[in-house]
């Protein structure tokens, strides 16, 4: 049951249905066979330059963070930018490119010596090295969203969140390398499909895990396969490592979206009965868990021109599902429907019915911190300038409609829409 299932996911089993083999890591690939074996050369020469580093490291030369395959120039950009991975403007789009595509391993080098934790856990670098890579490399780089750089974008978040001094006071070492993890891990392997279409396609995962949190249950088993192979908390005692499996798994399963009400309700009870005791294990792992929703769900709390790259790389992922759905006649699914689904009408339903309610509980909890009014601040902002441009595509669209009619989804958010 814990064995990893490596490349499985991308695949839609014929057993089980009518619908044809499809691999999701080639959805939008039109790979030819000569490109493949270049891609394999590539990934020889990188595995070599890694274990190059890997063996720099054995001779104790150590760098500060593991900035690997680049130049000097590129190399002390990406340290800047690394003494200020605390701050809420970090641009995890510049960082990914400064890095050479090593955002997410670059960053959790780094932030595991920040917090202590190699020191605390003993934990060997080649071995953490390793450990990561393989994390980064387990994420679909086509993915426009569900990639390496949300994976990293997310840990950067977290890192935000555990220094927040209601919470900051209270965690330990394994706390925090435990929200640092599972922030990084929290959607490897994703196809860039949702729980809905594997499970109407008869995907063997909606199957194994018998149609509940798919996704996330995939995520924590390939995490866990990951953790063993690597043998990286080999050396702690076998109590310890099943600990941190199963709490592990607890983080990633909070961040099933179907969830969210559950999650919500208990945290407001906690607040309104003022009944939290970070002192007990037990609700500083809550606390962690709500943690890592806000920081899976935290773009539309970013700077503008952050937030929207996401909200566009996210539609766009949806829409890829669409266009699937349409080419093999599944019905649609909601929100991916290009034709009929804007964007700015999805990112306004997100932020009125899922951030909005989550961030407002966050910040109470916090005490309305410096960050917690930013990022409210950022999400109003942003919710007002999408609701803006949803008005301008109402008004091209009447202009070029006699009957001044807009379309059923954008009619809908705009009866919902409220005024932040």
């Amino acid at each position: 049951g814990d064995a990893r299932v490596r490349g499985q996911t991308g695949v839609l089993s014929e057993r089980r249905g009518s619908y044809p083999f499809i691999d999701f890591r080639l959805l939008n690939n039109t790979t030819l066979s000569g490109e493949i074996g270049t891609k394999k050369k590539v990934k020889r020469l990188l595995s070599f330059q890694r274990y190059f580093h890997a063996s720099r490291l054995l001779r104790g030369i150590v760098p500060q963070a593991s900035l690997y395959l680049l130049d000097e120039d590129y190399l002390g950009q990406a340290r800047h930018m690394l003494s200020k991975v605390g701050m809420w403007d970090f641009d995890i789009f510049l960082f990914d490119r400064l890095t050479n595509g090593n955002s997410l391993v670059t960053l959790l080098c780094h932030l595991f010596n920040v917090h202590g934790l190699i020191h605390h856990f003993q934990l060997d670098m080649v071995t953490l090295h390793r450990f990561l890579v393989m994390v980064q490399e387990d994420y679909h780089s086509q993915n426009p969203y569900h990639n390496a750089v949300h994976a990293a974008d997310v840990t950067q978040a977290m890192h935000c969140y555990l220094r927040e001094p209601k919470l900051a006071n209270f965690l330990t070492p394994s706390d925090i390398m435990l929200g640092l993890l599972a922030a990084a891990a929290h959607d490897v392997d994703h196809p860039g499909v949702n729980q809905p279409f594997l499970i109407k396609t008869k995907h063997h995962l909606a199957s194994l895990y018998q149609n509940v949190s798919v996704l996330e249950n995939h995520h924590w088993r390939s995490t866990i396969g990951m953790l063993r192979e690597s043998r990286l908390l080999a050396h702690l005692p076998k109590d310890v490592t099943q600990d941190i499996e199963q709490q592990l798994g607890s983080l990633i399963l909070a961040t099933d979206i179907n969830r969210q009400n559950e999650f919500l309700i208990r945290l407001k009870s906690h607040l309104d009965n003022q009944d939290l005791r970070l002192e007990d294990a037990q609700d500083r792992h809550f606390m962690l868990q709500i943690a890592l929703k806000c920081a899976d769900i935290c773009n539309p709390c970013r700077l503008w021109e952050l937030s929207k790259q996401w909200s566009e790389r996210v539609c766009e992922e949806f829409y890829r599902q669409g266009d699937l759905e349409q080419k093999f006649e599944l019905e649609i699914s909601p929100l991916c429907n290009q034709q009929k689904d804007t964007i700015p009408s999805i990112q306004i339903g997100f932020m009125t019915y899922i951030v909005e309610p989550l961030f407002e509980r966050w910040a109470q909890f916090t005490g309305d911190t410096p960050l917690s009014e930013n990022m409210l601040n950022h999400l109003r902002r942003n919710k007002a300038k999408w609701r803006s441009l949803l008005h301008k595509q109402h008004s091209s669209s009447r202009s070029n409609d006699h009957s001044g009619q807009v379309t059923g989804s954008q009619e809908q958010t705009l009866n919902k829409e409220e005024t932040p």
